[in-house]
């Protein structure tokens, strides 16, 4: 079989033999599962762990799960928590040093044994999340090493979307519920069957592993029916403008002062973002003196010490560093990167504890310009 095999089908004993196969490759299978009131990403031995069963209702600053009569396993939108927290971790150690006895010191490079991650699930809003942080993290001229070895090796499986969520906005990023390319497999659930497809070699080896059939033509047009169909039902979306143009044509808007009358520049947004990747670091040191290390951990640009230069920060007032994020987010990022950063998962929206919405946020200031008299597409 190759990357360009015809579709497969598993049933949950397939799946369950998917995720067998993998753990006994040596790989970290990471995949969706309830704990603690939410649809959250944890370590996998079994298919059936996953959240089979479970949906979630939606809404700005509102999340809760649901039961559902189906039994669907990838039924949900997007958690708290993204593929991020695995590849780009909250914190990591980059280094330790130690006075010796002779009163030198010595560094010592923390290259900690990598894991081999396998993630089961990943959206297709999330698969180019991982495409953009690649860009980021690891495209440029000073890589981040340890990103680099953990997204390496990593195994995607990426599960299309049918069922938008309330916050879901993919469409108006230029994302959609189907799969971009830079997964191994794709899986398609439909009624308790799995459609698979192969993206690559890797995938269609593993594949090869496990207790499948061929996809019946019936099956496969009826799953690109229901992702298309799901383009359609957007809970969300961001006025269809040159968005680059209109935040930076925004930047005295009055609509800045309305946010950060709302904003508690707590951070939660840049935190569950999966695309967002500022971090700073810190050193700490025992008692003694003689040992000391380097930590590297995620900062957010709602910190006030974000900006902060010799005489005070940069932007000091809540309207410049909410107007930083979103112009950033949307507009400036494709100066860095060649991008938006924003690929419509909706996670800023609903977990935001003021309930801010980032698509009625960029509506505001788009009428704001077209009430000025200003064109913005």
């Amino acid at each position: 079989m190759t990357a360009t095999a015809a579709p497969a089908v598993l049933d949950r004993d397939g799946l369950n033999a998917l995720v067998a196969a993998l753990v006994a490759q040596g790989r970290t299978v990471v995949g969706p599962t309830v704990r603690d009131g939410a649809i959250v990403l944890a370590e996998l031995s079994s298919a059936d762990a996953l959240p089979f069963g479970w949906g979630v209702e939606l809404d700005a600053g509102r999340y809760r799960l649901v039961r559902r009569e189906d039994g669907a396993a990838f039924a949900h939108s997007a958690g708290p928590q993204s593929w991020k927290n695995f590849l780009h971790p909250a914190r990591e150690r980059l280094w330790s040093a130690d006075r010796t006895p002779e009163g030198d010191v010595s560094f010592t490079a923390d290259e900690p044994e990598t894991p081999s991650y396998a993630f089961l699930g990943v959206r297709p809003c999330d698969l180019r999340a991982i495409a953009i942080q690649d860009r980021v993290l690891a495209g440029g001229r000073y890589e981040d090493t340890g990103y680099g070895r953990r997204r390496s090796g990593a195994f995607l499986i990426a599960a299309e979307c049918t069922e938008p969520g309330a916050t879901c906005f993919c469409v108006s990023t230029g994302g959609g519920p189907a799969a971009d390319p830079g997964y191994d497999l794709a899986l398609t659930e439909m009624d308790g069957r799995f459609l698979v497809r192969v993206g690559s070699e890797e995938g269609a080896e593993l594949l090869e592993r496990v207790p499948h059939r061929p996809a019946g033509p019936d099956l496969e047009a009826s799953a690109r029916s229901a992702v298309d169909a799901a383009r359609d039902h957007m809970g969300r979306s961001l006025p269809p403008v040159d968005l680059r143009t209109l935040m930076g044509a925004s930047l005295d808007a009055e609509r800045w002062d309305d946010v950060a009358a709302r904003c508690l520049t707590c951070g939660n947004c840049t935190m569950v973002c999966p695309t967002c990747f500022c971090t700073t670091t810190e050193e700490v040191t025992d008692l003694t003196g003689d040992h000391t290390e380097r930590w590297q951990r995620w900062d957010s640009c709602f910190d006030l010490d974000f900006s902060y230069l010799h005489g005070g920060p940069v932007r000091a007032s809540a309207r410049g560093r909410y107007r930083q994020w979103l112009t950033h987010k949307l507009s400036t990022w494709h100066d860095q990167f060649g991008t938006s950063g924003c690929v419509g998962c909706g996670r800023c929206v609903v977990w935001c504890p003021a309930g801010i919405d980032i698509t009625e946020e960029v509506a505001a200031l788009d009428a704001e310009r077209t009430a000025l008299g200003t064109e913005t597409d």
